[in-house]
């Protein structure tokens, strides 16, 4: 857990929390809603950790016993409610929450529950937390995070205050990258690019040796595609069934690729150009694609991206999409 002023963003969300506290007006529930990555957990901690402050202050101390406790995850009275299951289920909710919060806090003035990945409640555990939400213990509050509220029974959204968390600026993730991670601004670029405001993806990305080798594998293809056969596109397919899991990135760097490609050949110049340490390859590209060829192939990959989302046959996508893209 950590202080509200060392989360990257969100500061509406983080001013809303902090004047509640200071206006003593604490909701009993929230909802907080953003993609895996984007920040559900710091923000819930500091908020978390802040109420439980000995100092009373609406950013934690870090030095009060309460706040000792909460750096270490040993606070008695911030429960974390976790699950093993695919779904978290009615007897979860019933016995880590609904009968753990009559029992009044051990030594804070309130007892915190943070339910992360609240969208996998069924609806049975929903409505067994729905009674805790429209009742709840004057000291209980309950701290929801989810990638997607649309999944959670419109009575307890309407209970619940909702911060839905909204992506950062390409800058602020710039200048964490290179400023706290020592990323490369060439690197540090390319992350910025795919993580599409989610701090935490672009951070993942800059440390993934995986994410290097679907990038390698991608660019590969894409400056060669032009040079391969029928039989070796084909036999590229197979490859590529090794990201199936990570397709979409896959598809993203091509889209980037074809992106910089068109740009150059706009321009001329490698100012606004995402993969700027392959310029030479890229200028050898834009000279070989029309500007049609080139809306064609980013068309193409826009549709494939939504084929395989509605689980289309892999194989027969992605041998249209290259063979596509090799045609233009």
């Amino acid at each position: 857990m950590g202080k509200f002023a060392d989360i990257i963003g969100h500061e509406q969300i983080i001013h809303h929390l902090q004047s509640a506290i200071s206006l003593k007006k604490v909701s009993h529930a929230y909802i907080f809603e953003g993609e895996e990555g984007m920040g559900k957990n710091l923000l819930a901690s500091a908020f978390a950790q802040a109420l439980q402050c000995r100092e009373g202050d609406t950013e934690p101390c870090m030095r009060c016993p309460s706040c000792r406790q909460a750096a270490t995850g040993n606070q008695p009275d911030i429960i974390r409610v976790t699950h093993e299951k695919a779904a978290i289920g009615v007897e979860d909710i019933r016995e880590k929450l609904c009968g753990d919060i009559l029992i009044k806090p051990y030594s804070s003035p309130y007892k915190i529950y943070i339910v992360d990945e609240a969208e996998k409640m069924n609806v049975q555990a929903q409505n067994a937390l729905l009674k805790t939400i429209e009742e709840p213990p004057a000291y209980g509050i309950i701290l929801l995070l989810t990638t997607n509220s649309g999944k959670f029974l419109p009575t307890i959204i309407s209970r619940c205050v909702t911060l839905k968390l909204k992506p950062l600026r390409d800058e602020e993730i710039r200048m964490y990258l290179m400023e706290k991670m020592q990323i490369p601004d060439y690197q540090a670029e390319i992350c910025v690019a795919f993580a599409r405001g989610n701090l935490g993806k672009a951070c993942s990305l800059a440390t993934s040796e995986d994410f290097i080798r679907i990038k390698n594998h991608a660019l590969g293809i894409a400056k060669n595609v032009r040079d391969m056969d029928i039989y070796e596109v084909i036999a590229s397919v197979k490859d590529i069934s090794d990201f199936k899991v990570t397709i979409q990135d896959y598809l993203d760097i091509l889209m980037v690729w074809y992106r910089d490609v068109l740009m150059f050949k706009a321009t001329c110049q490698g100012d606004a150009i995402i993969f700027s340490d392959e310029l030479e390859e890229i200028s050898v590209d834009a000279s070989k694609h029309s500007y049609e060829g080139l809306e064609i192939i980013i068309k193409a990959l826009e549709k494939a991206k939504i084929r395989l989302n509605a689980n289309v046959n892999f194989d027969l996508t992605m041998e249209l999409l290259f063979l596509t893209i090799k045609e233009n």
